[in-house]
């Protein structure tokens, strides 16, 4: 999928050979969506998701006072549901992304109909919204079906932040591939879709969210100055790596907008801008992938 092998030849290069690091902020506006897809739907369960609306305005505060557009991925169901706070990103610029109905995983759905049908209406939702269909998508989970990618295809999409096959350097995202428990794989081709990758390391979910399932508990609730080490060096790591780099950060509303981890995230902010950093919508950072390389076949 990707040459892992640090590059620094003039190729990895900003556009006028001079270094550039981008950091894209970006925000699954979850609310309620990973409770009611669950099937956790009592007050309390419910409640932990309301609170993203209040973590939600939080945010847009922070990021206005250090002039900073985000990429909010959004479930349908969330702007249907909280349509005046969902308008209140799209007036303050940031990007509305798709990302799902409601937090439902792609590989729960028993048919592609039924799969396609929910990316369709989370399109159609956010065009409502916003204007405009979604340029990105970010699944619910991380996870695709057999099916996520073809869809993804179908509906247009110009990017996905699901995957984790590099940290700094967007690819595109192959189809196809033949697993053979036995043999090497077979590598399909690359299809036009750009991978904007993520990693659970810079996601606030595991590190900080408490949670109690049948079968087990997500303890997180870790301490924010361990949280703020561990993401800044992961930047610190791109600059001294990469001439050039986009990390992307993901966070929840319900989650970072806790006044400790908002204080947190505000001065991970102020240490990223003592560097020369770009800050970047998603959209924006996958338009400079895409001016630096080749296009890939449909």
């Amino acid at each position: 999928m990707v040459d892992n092998t640090a590059d620094t030849s003039s190729a990895n290069k900003g556009m006028n050979g001079m270094a550039r690091h981008i950091v894209c902020m970006t925000f699954d506006f979850d609310s309620l969506t990973p409770q009611i897809a669950r099937g956790y739907t009592t007050p309390s369960r419910r409640s932990r998701g309301e609170f993203g609306v209040v973590g939600a305005g939080r945010l847009l505060a922070l990021l206005k006072k250090h002039d900073i557009r985000s990429t909010w991925f959004t479930p349908g169901q969330t702007i249907e549901s909280y349509p005046d706070a969902a308008k209140q990103v799209v007036d303050a610029g940031h990007e509305i992304a798709h990302h799902g109905w409601t937090h439902r995983m792609p590989s729960s759905y028993e048919t592609r109909d039924e799969e396609a049908a929910d990316v369709k209406r989370g399109c159609e939702t956010i065009k409502s919204l916003t204007g405009r269909y979604p340029r990105g998508y970010r699944s619910p989970a991380w996870e695709f079906s057999d099916h996520t990618l073809g869809i993804l295809l179908e509906n247009g999409f110009d990017y996905e932040s699901s995957l984790m096959g590099d940290d700094y350097t967007p690819y595109r995202v192959r189809q196809d591939d033949v697993i053979e428990p036995e043999q090497p794989v077979i590598f399909g081709p690359e299809t036009r879709l750009v991978e904007m990758p993520v990693s659970w390391t810079l996601d606030d979910s595991p590190v900080f969210e408490y949670q109690r399932h049948d079968t087990a508990i997500q303890q997180g609730l870790a301490n924010t100055n361990d949280v703020l080490e561990n993401w800044y060096d992961d930047f610190l790591y791109m600059q001294q790596a990469m001439d050039w780099g986009i990390i992307t950060y993901s966070c929840h509303p319900q989650v970072i907008g806790r006044g400790h981890r908002m204080l947190m995230l505000e001065r991970l902010i102020e240490k990223l801008k003592q560097h020369d950093v770009t800050f970047m919508a998603m959209e924006e950072a996958v338009d400079e992938y895409l001016s630096r390389t080749p296009s890939a076949a449909s």
